[in-house]
């Protein structure tokens, strides 16, 4: 559900702060007044294309910030893009284009993609309008909604899980048979590949260890001398560290006596003898336990020219080799494997036929729902000023897919004697709207969109019509979030909340639209101005308080 939509410098809105509440929300106006600047600017936050025209003219970069409460299934798509918030419980989009018309878009403050914008954004708001680009028309959104319509998803779940396998099945038959030919062959290499690591036996990080005790082993004599010098240079000659320190410090203990503050300095060096001490008898340790092994030494360099030598046959790096071993093991076994062609056939047609059953169970189911759907919709037709109109399901067969084997495209006849068309070529955007409405309706409780966006779904109506789309559409607002751009005080009576969006000139010279939310006694006025114009009146007055009673 939408909670809140803020923009700045956008086309005529300096800055605007709204807050939405569940329900039918409707936006009223003069024409002109800019009231879809509200639903442009949260397609806009949503992923659609924008350019540098929608930057309020003096303005560097126009802001759009959107927010959202998630459905489980926008936490899940969040949680898998690991694009998930703090907390769960909100949703914050964004979306900026500056002056030169760069863009910039984000999810929970997280920089994203205009791809994972417009993804995210079909699931949270669909646009039902004259002018935009709806789901509706996308035929595979069609048939989304027969199936969501016809409770259908377990056995769409079936038939796409069945097509997976019956690929599956057929891309290891294709891949048996394109590899006949040189299977022999690929196997004697993979069989004298496995047989030569398998001789040298490589060890997981074997290469690193004798690596680094080769360098060890061959530097052996200069670690020792080091060692031992540093030992005789800290404790054991002349001129050691540790007698010098010790002279130090018991000199400056005598002095301590007749000023105090030498005692901390004396804590120091009492601290660096103990370290010291320390560090002698670790290297005198290091001395003793280092030797000169010549016979370690030469096992490890026999062991370190194997390994490179094998590397250099093999054509890798003298780690890889434990990698290569397992990977030719795997394809001789499914070399092997392959080789039954017959089992492998056996496998795809036992898939395909699992999947054939399911999609011809689907397609019964779907047949059935296209029927109830067309019926509710056509009946839902007659009472939006479309009498003789009709909607129907049509189902064609298609390539086999994930979907099944048809595909599913709205036909509708918007009056009688007339023939029925795709959905997206219905000539009236008015039409296409109230169809669109229609079947939004009748489609409430399936489709997944928890907010609803209806751009003057009641052109070209008026009067008893008027009055049974406002019924519509504060119906859906019960099990749906509505918002609806609206000329008819029909219409918006039925509002829940109710915005009014004016226009006004600021510093004399540049038009700004602003927005505000309406009481009871500014929503008389308002349904006052929408029945009798500019001149608002008692008798308007008193009738757009009839219109809110009802």
């Amino acid at each position: 559900m939408l909670v809140s939509l803020s923009i700045r410098n956008f086309v005529i809105v300096d800055e605007l702060e709204l807050e939405f509440a569940p329900g039918f929300t409707v936006l009223t106006g003069e024409t002109g007044a800019g009231k879809s600047i509200l639903i442009d600017a949260l397609l806009l936050a949503l992923g659609e294309r924008g350019d540098a025209d929608v930057v309020r003219e003096g303005a560097s970069r126009a802001d759009i910030a959107a927010e959202f409460r998630p459905t489980e299934a926008v936490m899940r798509w969040l949680a898998d893009n690991d694009l998930a918030g703090e907390d769960d419980t909100i949703l914050m989009l964004r979306r900026t284009i500056d002056a030169q018309g760069r863009s910039r878009a984000y999810i929970n403050g997280i920089p994203i993609t205009l791809t994972q914008l417009r993804e995210l954004g079909e699931q949270l708001v669909d646009v039902h309008g004259q002018h935009a680009h709806q789901s509706l028309l996308r035929p595979i959104a069609q048939l989304a909604l027969l199936d969501e319509h016809g409770g259908l998803g377990e056995a769409c779940a079936a038939v796409a899980a069945d097509y997976a396998d019956w690929r599956r099945e057929l891309r290891a038959r294709e891949q048996a048979e394109a590899m006949a030919a040189s299977a022999l062959a690929e196997q004697e290499r993979l069989r004298w590949v496995v047989e030569e690591l398998g001789a040298l036996a490589p060890e997981t990080g074997e290469w690193e260890r004798v690596e680094a005790e080769h360098k060890r082993l061959s530097h052996a004599a200069g670690l020792l001398e080091g060692a031992r010098a540093a030992v005789d240079g800290l404790s054991e000659s002349d001129a050691a560290a540790l007698t010098q320190v010790a002279a130090v410090t018991s000199r400056l203990t005598q002095l301590s006596a007749y000023d105090e503050r030498l005692k901390p300095i004396i804590e120091l060096l009492d601290g660096a003898l103990v370290q010291l001490e320390e560090a002698v008898s670790a290297l005198q340790r290091y001395a003793d336990r280092s030797d000169l092994d010549a016979s370690r030494l030469a096992e490890v360099e026999a062991r370190v020219s194997t390994l490179y030598t094998a590397a250099r046959r093999f054509r890798v790096e003298p780690n890889g080799l434990l990698g290569l071993l397992v990977e030719a093991r795997e394809k001789l076994a499914a070399l092997s494997a392959a080789a039954d062609l017959d089992a492998l056939r056996a496998r795809e047609t036992a898939a395909q036929k699992r999947y054939d059953a399911n999609a011809q169970r689907l397609k019964k189911l779907r047949t059935a729902a296209a029927r109830q759907m067309a019926t509710e919709v056509t009946r839902a037709m007659q009472d939006l000023s479309m009498v003789g109109g009709r909607f129907e399901v049509q189902l064609t067969v298609s390539e086999p897919s994930a979907h099944g084997n048809e595909r599913a495209e709205f036909l509708v006849a918007a009056h009688a004697g007339v023939s029925v068309r795709p959905l997206a070529r219905v000539a009236s955007g008015g039409e296409l709207a109230r169809i669109s409405l229609a079947i939004a309706v009748i489609a409430a409780t399936a489709t997944p969109v928890p907010t609803l966006i209806f751009d003057e779904v009641d052109a070209g109506v008026g009067g008893a019509v008027a009055e049974t789309v406002g019924r519509l559409l504060k119906q859906l607002g019960q099990s749906r979030q509505v918002l609806c751009v609206t000329h008819l005080p029909q219409v918006a009576a039925r509002g829940d909340q109710h915005f009014a969006v004016t226009k006004s000139t600021a510093d004399g010279q540049r038009p700004v639209s602003s927005m505000s939310l309406l009481e009871r006694r500014e929503r008389v006025d308002e349904l006052a101005r929408m029945l009798g114009g500019h001149a608002i009146t008692e008798t308007t007055r008193k009738h757009a308080r009839e219109m809110l009673a009802s």
